[in-house]
């Protein structure tokens, strides 16, 4: 769809604008018109719409600017905003904390994946959620280059009492081992409430990995999804961080550790996690980490507790092909719930 399409859209859903709840028009080309017409929807007092999607719409910092002032003129409705893929920099991140801002808005979920910012759009928009943090539950700031100063930021705002964020993606946003230590901190001195941690294809580094462990050892910790795809860890950092999950095991569902050479050493680790009763994991992702040898594993699993909660074991792009008999075992047991 085009900018004469969103248009048409726009123009019917004026005339009966009450009942929508949920717009998505991500993957379109909008233009200069289409976004003018989405905005004078969007600043009707009877629309009340909770959640738009406007992912890869090509959407410029001009458009971005137009968008956001009407947002503002009626935002207490909206919980949900992704403008992910849209090449807005920083001018554009700056007019949305015009909106986060507003005391009236109460925004839960907002995903700025790829937005081309970076340390000061990033330091502009959580100097802005610190001044409305309670209502925010999701947020994600993937393939941004956030600075130490953005990273600086965000880490305040994670600190403050009143943040009750539930998921954070930073999925490659060039943080450091120093950037991991400040950011790992933070969330040390506010755990209670993050459920979900996308860190990968990040440089977490040796201190960096360690304060991550200690945030996953503290019993406030209810980390249900961490994601450390491609942060090179190695064998002896796998060791520190399994260790960690041992000592608070019951609420992790998800662990992705692929891209890691963790080999067979980081691997024989995880299974300690693993034949804990408290363990409770469901996904875990182990593709391409350089092992051979999945004897530990699959001993781990017929661990009945272990196979009655897994239901995705990824061990793509490892070489496997001496213990393949070993694997289908697993699989036979009556207890294997693996989907």
């Amino acid at each position: 769809m085009t900018d004469e399409g969103c248009s048409a859209v726009t123009s019917a859903l004026e005339s009966n604008p009450s009942h929508l709840r949920e717009l998505n028009l991500s993957w379109n080309e909008l233009g200069d018109s289409g976004v003018k017409n989405l905005s004078d929807l969007l600043m009707k007092p009877q629309f009340k719409m909770e959640k738009l999607h406007l992912y890869r719409c090509s959407i410029t910092k001009k458009q971005c600017l137009i968008l956001t002032s009407a947002l503002k003129s009626n935002p207490s409705h909206l919980r949900e905003l992704d403008l992910s893929g849209n090449q807005i920099e920083n001018t554009g991140v700056n007019h949305l904390c015009d909106v986060l801002k507003d005391s009236h808005c109460k925004l839960k979920r907002l995903r700025l994946r790829c937005c081309f910012m970076t340390l000061e759009g990033c330091s502009a928009l959580t100097s802005a959620l610190k001044s409305n943090p309670s209502h925010l539950r999701e947020l994600n700031l993937s393939w941004n280059e956030l600075g130490d100063s953005g990273v600086k930021n965000l880490s305040d705002l994670l600190m403050n009492p009143q943040c009750k964020l539930k998921k954070l993606d930073l999925c490659g946003c060039r943080i450091r081992e120093k950037q991991c230590l400040i950011l790992t901190s933070a969330l040390k001195s506010n755990p209670s409430h993050l459920r979900e941690l996308d860190l990968s294809e990040n440089t977490l580094s040796d201190s960096g990995l360690k304060n991550l462990s200690e945030l996953l050892m503290n019993p406030q910790c209810k980390l249900e999804k961490l994601d450390l795809c491609l942060c090179s860890i190695t064998e002896k950092q796998c060791l520190i961080l399994t260790s960690a999950l041992k000592s608070n095991p019951s609420h992790l569902k998800e662990l992705n550790l692929s891209g890691n050479k963790i080999k067979n050493t980081g691997v024989n680790h995880l299974c300690d996690i693993l034949k804990d009763s408290h363990c409770k994991l469901e996904r875990l992702s182990l593709n391409d980490c350089g092992f051979t040898d999945v004897a530990a594993l699959t001993q781990s699993l017929t661990n009945i507790k272990a196979l009655q909660f897994l239901k995705e074991l990824d061990l793509r792009y490892n070489v496997i092909r001496d213990s393949k008999q070993q694997l289908t075992d697993v699989l036979r047991d009556s207890n294997c719930n693996l989907r």
